[in-house]
């Protein structure tokens, strides 16, 4: 594989599905269609974790979740675990972040030679409310779950106000490196919020939709909730506020916000093009976990759901063929070995022995012979959750209480589930087998709570946690960013970037 720069291009909460090209009719993303067709579309690629903060460790580290134990919100990425971006540095490349991180704090050893507006856990803590799952404790009100369905429709949010600086910014450090000479390969890592709630989008995006077209949302049919999905839903109470005509508009907000980061993914395409970069130089498009829009009556992630789990993954540019889809099983750890073999440099010995695989591998045919994991060890329940993708079954285990079982081949909405059907013995059986054959689900569970207990105790108990300011961090944080004018722009490279009207 010939060495290139790497355009790597990151989402916040955008699920799978709602895109052109993976056979959306009405959510109109002709940038993110264009990387499709130009390359490499992924058609089973999920999250390690439905989480931002759990899954960007992930990412960072090239690990399972329960193997970096970044199991939570607060738990968030803090140097102390190699990542992909610290190889490529020790082997003289430039990596440089713009936009949203989500971790620990900043600092030089995050991985990146430079850090250009980033997002990390606002007073290095993060949502602590999410620790109290042992004994489980329930916020009346829940203020999230409020603010969430208060805040939907169109406007400007510190969200998109934040996502245009972070494109613009980008976009003039492309121009630059276009100037510049480089040794070797360089990596640029741009990291967008949208289109991460609040659900309120830019007119010219809410515009591009009416409320009819949108649709309603998938509800599946009155079955028994499993007891831990009871949980979530008693916590994460988000469909309560929510009555038809603003799930309508929830749903319209949403498909602006795809538009609007596709819009900004244009962008960095046209100045990739424009620079006269694009021949050598990779993009890869992804999110870090999707968005259950009112799906099974739930919102936000926290699911196993596909809604929540399953991610775009898309990937063009110089020795990618264009036009092909994989339907190889993907996670977002496979990426830590795709940016290092992007950049020209071999794997360590470490590195070696990461479940992930290249994507430059798995697009040459290879299969990993591993499974595809996803786990929650956040808010809202008792136990963890495991979710492992074993052929056409997802398998869904929860510690101290029964499993489910899902065949994505005859109920891709995931309606019915087959794990207490004695048809199905062999199969969940297998499923269960092959999860232990990963991780020790107990244990895992057993040590996220501990961790979890350590921090609750330094932080003063549950009356002292419940007690404390419970906002939405990263708003706090782009609020901060946004409307700084210093920290608005990094040394001299934010300057006005061309405008491309969307069609």
């Amino acid at each position: 594989m010939n060495a290139k720069n790497t355009l790597f291009i990151i989402a916040d909460e955008h699920t799978r599905r709602y895109s052109g090209c993976y056979g959306d009719p009405v959510v109109k993303t002709p940038f993110l269609d264009k990387i499709a067709a130009e390359g490499v579309t992924f058609t089973k690629a999920y999250t390690p974790s439905p989480t931002c903060v759990a899954a960007r460790a992930c990412l960072a580290t090239g690990e399972w979740l329960h193997q970096n134990e970044y199991f939570s919100s607060v738990e968030a990425y803090d140097m102390t675990r190699p990542s992909w971006g610290h190889h490529l540095i020790d082997k003289g490349h430039e990596v440089v972040s713009v936009g949203k991180l989500g971790y620990l704090r900043a600092g030089p050893g995050n991985g990146f030679t430079r850090e250009f507006l980033p997002i990390h856990n606002l007073n290095e803590l993060g949502w602590v409310r999410g620790l109290l799952r042992n004994p489980l404790s329930f916020p009346e009100p829940n203020v999230e779950v409020v603010e969430f369905a208060n805040h939907v429709g169109v406007g400007e949010t510190d969200y998109t106000k934040y996502d245009r600086v972070v494109s613009e910014t980008a976009c003039a450090w492309l121009r630059q490196a276009a100037q510049r000479e480089h040794d070797k390969p360089w990596t640029l890592f741009v990291s967008l919020t949208s289109p991460h709630y609040p659900l309120i989008c830019p007119q010219e995006f809410w515009d591009l939709y009416d409320d009819d077209e949108v649709g309603t949302a998938h509800r599946g049919p009155d079955i028994e909730i499993h007891p831990l999905m009871q949980e979530l839903r008693k916590f994460y109470n988000y469909d309560d506020h929510f009555d038809a005509d603003l799930a309508r508009k929830a749903r319209r907000a949403y498909f602006g916000l795809c538009s609007f980061t596709d819009y900004l993914v244009g962008n960095l395409l046209t100045t990739l093009e424009l620079a006269g970069l694009k021949d050598d130089t990779r993009v890869i498009y992804t999110s870090d976990h999707g968005e259950m829009l009112g799906s099974h009556g739930l919102w936000t992630k926290f699911q196993m759901y596909e809604d929540s789990v399953a991610i775009p993954m898309l990937m063009s540019g110089p020795d990618i063929p264009q036009g092909v889809t994989c339907d190889t099983p993907v996670s977002l750890i496979d990426l830590y070995p795709t940016l290092i073999e992007a950049a020209g440099e071999p794997l360590n010995e470490r590195e070696e022995n990461l479940d992930g695989v290249s994507l430059f591998r798995i697009i040459e045919g290879e299969k990993p012979e591993r499974f595809v994991l996803s786990e929650y060890h956040d808010g809202g329940v008792s136990t963890g959750i495991f979710m492992l993708l074993n052929g056409p079954w997802k398998y869904i285990y929860y510690p101290g209480f029964r499993p489910q079982l899902f065949n994505h081949e005859t109920d891709p909405n995931e309606d019915v589930d087959l794990a207490e059907d004695p048809n199905f013995a062999n199969a969940l059986a297998e499923c269960e087998n092959a999860l232990r054959s990963m991780l020790d689900p107990e244990k895992v569970n057993a040590r996220a709570l501990e961790k979890q207990a350590a921090i609750i105790e330094k932080l003063g108990g549950y009356d002292a946690i419940n007690n404390m300011e419970q906002s939405d961090i990263f708003i706090e944080v782009e609020a901060l960013y946004v409307n700084n004018a210093e920290l608005r722009t990094p040394c001299d490279l934010l300057v006005a970037s061309e405008a491309i009207v969307p069609e």
